[in-house]
């Protein structure tokens, strides 16, 4: 049986949506930062690793993915409010974290995290479940700048975080899993995922 190698990539992107026959530029990679993920993990839609994965270095790729294969439709039941009480730190609400625009980690039952935008804060704290790009058609753009067989302690690392033993929970190491479990996951968003995240964050 032939054995399944695990590659590190690194890649410049850009990432357009596109609606009504008009692409926006949503994020892209900045000058030698490129974003890094191993392959074979789900650490990126499975159509961009299926795009990206077969190239070697130097390769460019140019692709859509289209709603229903990148984050589905917006689900208007992705919006709710939650008791503000549930964002306090030693007594007191947490409202450097938990602000208006900002991206904050929440946790169910089961202990799985899950990124949340806030909308608003007032006497409750509304916020929308939908990942950022969801009822959108994602064109990638970009060229791969570095592939290399990942290291065992690569694979190890990923394993650990995969099974509960890491903390981050967008993929991009965005969350920094403090008090409470609704940190959040910085300026630019989960969703971005140029935070690592080019679509990825998850399926």
């Amino acid at each position: 049986m032939e054995k399944t190698i695990n590659y590190r990539f690194g890649v410049d992107y850009k990432l357009y949506t596109v609606a009504e026959g008009k692409e926006t530029l949503e994020e892209k990679t900045e000058a030698g930062l490129p974003f890094r993920f191993l392959s074979g993990f789900g650490m990126v839609l499975e159509d961009f690793e299926k795009n990206v994965g077969c190239l070697e270095i130097g390769g460019e790729f140019d692709f859509v993915v289209p709603v229903e294969r990148a984050y589905g439709e917006y689900d208007e039941r992705g919006l709710i409010e939650l008791d503000k009480q549930l964002f306090t730190v030693d007594g007191k609400f947490d409202d450097t974290n938990v602000a208006e625009g900002r991206i904050i980690q929440l946790q169910n039952q089961d202990g799985q995290q899950f990124p949340a935008l806030v909308l608003s804060v007032d006497e409750k704290v509304k916020v929308d479940l939908n990942h950022p790009l969801a009822g959108k058609t994602l064109h990638f753009v970009g060229k791969v700048v570095e592939k290399e067989e990942a290291s065992p302690q690569e694979i190890q690392a990923m394993i650990a975080n995969l099974t509960g033993g890491g903390c981050g929970g967008c993929g991009g190491g965005c969350s920094s899993c403090g008090d409470g479990g609704c940190d959040s996951c910085g300026d630019g968003g989960c969703g971005g995922c140029g935070d690592g995240g080019c679509g990825g964050c998850g399926n």
